[in-house]
């Protein structure tokens, strides 16, 4: 207890939880390593200290006279979690500021360390020694048994694969179905309540309903990873894995809640339900992107959850309501079976899946910011077939293959598209882009031209140059810079741009740094006089033209909304917003008469880098 207290008071001199400028990164290097550093020097210690009090509590009630059911304490913390969670996107983000949420979290730290040490003094007064364990081999709930080295392993192993499965399912309905904000907050939320269910008491999870609902879910899961009609169709997809999701970890985390122990060993199940949680996360994280070319992940834990079940449900003693391994019944070899069959299934779903990619695909790339596939698409007329790059579900560009239309505008970057229009406009002698893609906007450029572009993910350069021709046939000169694009125009001296194309908003997590009121100013001194921003908003779920057009509002900045809808080949619907300094650039021909008013949003205000509200702007 003293030495949790003595902890507690050395946190505090950390508040308030705000990030040092020294953090910001350099822009190259992939940025996982100073993710990790930033986090465990900024909220780690506090968040090692919130984390490990609440199994530190349980056993100081355990040991004293109030020590009943002190399960349920996990239970009701990890209801205070989904809460939380639930609460953060809907009423703190969109009415607070960043620097005001840091303050107010600490100053709410501060109230959690002192009431910590209150019920730490109490307990210490209350407290008793906890009796030595019987030594029983019965594994019933709460029953004062000995951990054996494999009750240590099934611990880990069924919190590791709650995690692996939580982050797996979440990648794959995000990058795969559907780019939707806040889709995330689901599988998250499905996860937290498994763990309200199953430590609040033994009456929630039964193997009997469980199992074989879990098991179909499984086989469903695993089929619909190699069947786009059930694993990327949005409206199967995402109830499917959503649901599949919450029966799996009800399995795991409620044979967790059957072979949790007597108080004595409370801390030592705790552990390893948190060390398992953490080499989950760390497998999908940081490993998965690292030595797997796509997000076979999930077809990977599907399989080891299968095997997981086969030494979950090892013979059992009859009578015993638990696992024993002293006796061998029928039916435990009956289900130990079926659960070796099921893991064989969805095997060979996975081994499909790798095979349509490797076949289907020219090329495979990921890292830490996703998967990029390039692949051909082929029509009916062959010269309208055409070689495609994504990002998961998002397409970032295409090309025609027949050689006489190589050059020709695709997608979202048209002729009469905002961006076609914008170049068209002004001089089109130096023209920046944020956001690479395919290189599709390197045709415009002509001899003498600059095009420079900056782009975050090397593999989308790589991808761009290898499998697209458009930057190396284009007549301009191509520049780019590998980086975040804000921290790389911060790095630079002014580039006198006659267009700065921001071309990053298209998918679920938008990069809210390149579109606020900072961002606006860096780009304004970067561009010409009379040049022109072209924020290209095109996004199935967000309304986002508002936010550019309140920030360009308060700087006195004229805008023109771009809404094309062409009748082209191989060419999109888009929504570009044009913000120039002067209003006269955008009356010229060409935007003038293309432009559509903009319907503000009630109460929107200006984004800042201390504050954004995406709910606000949902569609």
């Amino acid at each position: 207890m003293q030495v949790h207290v003595l902890l507690l008071a050395l946190s505090l001199t950390l508040l308030p939880i705000l990030a040092s400028p020294h953090w910001k990164p350099t822009g190259e290097a992939d940025p996982t390593l100073w993710i990790l550093g930033l986090l465990v020097a900024t909220i780690g210690p506090p968040y090692f200290l919130l984390s490990t009090t609440g199994p530190l509590l349980q056993s100081w009630i355990a040991r004293s006279q109030i020590g009943t059911h002190v399960y349920r304490y996990f239970s009701l913390s990890n209801l205070a979690s989904l809460l939380a969670l639930m609460s953060y996107p809907f009423l703190i983000e969109p009415h607070a500021r960043l620097a005001t949420q840091a303050y107010a979290w600490s100053g709410v730290y501060v109230l959690f360390a002192l009431s910590c040490t209150g019920s730490a003094w109490y307990f210490l007064r209350h407290t008793h020694s906890l009796p030595p364990a019987t030594h029983a081999h019965s594994h019933a709930p709460e029953s004062d048994w000995d951990p054996r080295p494999r009750d240590y392993l099934l611990w880990l192993g069924l919190s590791a694969m709650g995690s692996w499965l939580l982050l797996a399912i979440t990648n794959h309905i995000t990058q795969n179905v559907a780019a939707i904000p806040f889709l995330w907050l689901l599988p998250l939320s499905l996860y937290l309540l498994t763990f309200v269910l199953c430590f609040e008491s033994d009456r929630w999870y039964r193997r009997a309903f469980f199992l074989p609902v879990a098991a179909l879910l499984l086989l469903l899961c695993a089929d619909g990873l190699q069947d786009s009609a059930i694993g990327v169709n949005i409206k199967v997809a995402i109830p499917l894995y959503a649901i599949g999701l919450f029966f799996f970890c009800m399995v795991l985390h409620g044979e967790l809640a059957r072979l949790r122990t007597a108080p004595r060993s409370l801390t030592r199940f705790y552990l390893m339900l948190a060390l398992g949680g953490a080499l989950g996360g760390i497998a999908v994280a940081l490993i998965a992107p690292r030595v797997l070319p796509g997000y076979y992940e999930l077809g990977i834990g599907l399989v080891l959850a299968a095997l997981l079940l086969m030494f979950v449900l090892r013979p059992t003693q009859a009578g015993d309501g638990a696992a024993t391994g002293k006796a061998r019944t029928p039916t435990g070899l009956m289900a130990r079976g079926a659960a070796g069959v099921l893991a064989a299934l969805c095997g060979y779903f996975l081994y499909v899946q790798v095979t349509d990619d490797l076949v289907g695909t020219r090329r495979i790339a990921r890292n830490f910011y996703g998967t990029l596939q390039s692949v051909d698409a082929h029509r009916q007329d062959p010269r309208d077939d055409v070689r495609q790059l994504y990002h998961g579900s998002i397409k970032h560009g295409e090309q025609f293959l027949a050689p006489d239309r190589r050059r020709l505008p695709t997608t979202y970057y048209g002729p009469t598209s905002g961006i076609g229009r914008a170049i068209a406009a002004t001089s089109g002698a130096k023209v920046g882009l944020i956001g690479l893609g395919t290189g599709t906007l390197a045709v415009y450029g002509r001899p003498g031209d600059v095009y420079r572009f900056y782009e975050i993910n090397p593999q989308v350069l790589e991808l761009a140059r290898a499998e697209f021709s458009f930057m190396d046939e284009s007549q301009a000169r191509i520049e780019t810079a590998l980086g975040d694009a804000r921290l790389s125009l911060e790095q630079e001296s002014p580039q006198g741009f006659d267009v700065l194309a921001v071309d990053a908003f298209s998918g679920d997590s938008v990069p809210v740094h390149l579109i606020t009121s900072e961002a606006m100013d860096l780009y304004l001194r970067h561009l010409k006089a009379d040049g022109i921003i072209a924020f290209h908003l095109t996004n199935r779920f967000l309304w986002m033209p508002p936010v550019v057009q309140e920030i360009a509002r308060v700087k006195g900045l004229a805008t023109a909304l771009i809404r094309d809808d062409p009748n082209g080949p191989s060419q999109r619907r888009t929504d570009w917003m044009l913000v120039a300094r002067d209003p006269g650039v955008l009356d010229r021909a060409g935007i003038l008469q293309a432009s559509t008013p903009v319907t503000p949003i009630p109460g929107l205000n200006a984004w800042t880098d201390d504050f954004n509200n995406l709910f606000q702007i949902l569609k």
